[in-house]
């Protein structure tokens, strides 16, 4: 019998878990070639290594994709990250007009997609994806939780 393949939203997870290790916001994101299945890029956050503000796993993993197509858009791919994503990372996903978002945890403080500015929702809003919330939702909470309270201690 032949093993399953990790779901882009495992790979993602295994992403914000090095992220976490490295000290830095547990978030990962991953690119997938909506057609083949194909998995483009994957980033987690390096806001801390970079010294970068904008270096958001989301990005990353958009930079990636891009480049290794060579185009600056993103019609038929889909991304998958574990936190509902910011305003910057929102409007890098409409620029790249990136064709399905699957996030894990929703940010009530941060998000934009879901929460706050609702940045799809928004008439200046070029593309909106299809979006999918709420995916692993409990795990990926659960690692920004335990990231966060580690901190505290």
């Amino acid at each position: 019998m032949a093993a399953q393949a990790t779901s882009p939203m495992e790979l993602a997870l295994g992403e914000a878990a090095a992220a976490a290790a490295a000290g830095e916001a547990p978030i990962g994101a991953v690119v997938v070639d909506a057609a083949s299945g194909e998995v483009l890029a994957q980033a987690h956050n390096r806001t801390e290594r970079d010294n970068d503000p904008s270096a958001h796993a989301e990005l990353l993993a958009i930079r990636a994709a891009a480049a290794g197509r060579g185009a600056p858009r993103l019609p038929d791919c889909d991304l998958y990250v574990t936190l509902e994503p910011c305003a910057m990372c929102a409007a890098a996903i409409s620029f790249a007009r990136i064709r399905r978002l699957y996030f894990g945890a929703y940010d009530t403080k941060g998000g934009a997609v879901e929460h706050g500015p609702r940045f799809f929702n928004q008439a200046t809003c070029h593309h909106a994806p299809e979006v999918y919330g709420g995916i692993e939702e409990i795990r990926c909470g659960e690692l920004l939780t335990e990231f966060f309270q580690g901190l505290r201690d």
